[in-house]
């Protein structure tokens, strides 16, 4: 409470409310968050880019638990970075089951992300097949939100909209990394070339995503 009487929008110590996004504190709490998610993100995606030109030439029993691998190690530094913000406003919330939760959805969401590049070329395009890649597709943007739901609805009143704010959020950013790496990736490149264009758009992926998690992060908390 500020000494006038007016309630303060400055966030406190039990993650009281923060104030309207575009009110100071609501700004000073969105800057932090995008910083280090992007910051998060951005390492993280390295993981999987790397992984990814590795074995772009190996086969898919190699491929595949490599790049579901890399994709825990992404999401456990991106929990790593958003949980050294949320305990500055709910320091009751566990860093370490919001690692954990964002660590295991990622690499569920990079298993399923990849299961229809392994199960497409063995029985071909039909309606049923395009249907479940629709479902998998679905499954993939809400996984990490539900995840790391499972761990904000302690602390948070209201905290299902993480979900789908999340999930807008991904498909967001992954409007951004293919939109950048589509028309820059061709077959033959060199792993160095692959993997730089990879860490471009996971760098403006992960801003991205940022953003858009950063405002449903302070509207929560208001």
């Amino acid at each position: 409470m500020a000494p006038d009487g007016v309630p303060s929008a400055e966030p406190e110590p039990s993650g009281r409310p923060v104030g309207e996004p575009s009110s100071p504190a609501g700004l000073r709490l969105w800057g932090r968050w995008w910083r280090w998610t992007t910051l998060g993100e951005a390492a993280g995606f390295c993981v999987p880019a790397a992984a990814g030109a590795i074995v772009s030439d190996a086969s898919t029993a190699i491929a595949w638990p490599m790049l579901v691998a890399a994709g825990t190690a992404e999401g456990a530094l991106l929990g790593a970075a958003q949980a050294h913000v949320l305990a500055q406003v709910l320091p009751d919330l566990r860093p370490r089951r919001w690692v954990t939760a964002t660590g295991a959805a990622a690499g569920f969401a990079w298993m399923l992300g990849l299961l229809p590049s392994l199960v497409a070329p063995r029985v071909g395009f039909s309606p049923a097949v395009a249907g479940l890649a629709a479902v998998d597709g679905v499954l993939v943007l809400l996984s990490l939100g539900t995840a790391q739901w499972w761990v904000l609805h302690r602390h948070v009143t209201g905290a299902w909209k993480w979900i789908p704010a999340t999930a807008a959020a991904w498909l967001a950013g992954l409007a951004v990394f293919f939109t950048v790496t589509m028309p820059l990736w061709h077959p033959g490149q060199s792993p160095l070339l692959i993997a730089g264009i990879g860490v471009l758009a996971g760098l403006l992926m992960a801003g991205t995503v940022a953003a858009v998690t950063g405002w449903a992060l302070v509207r929560l908390l208001r």
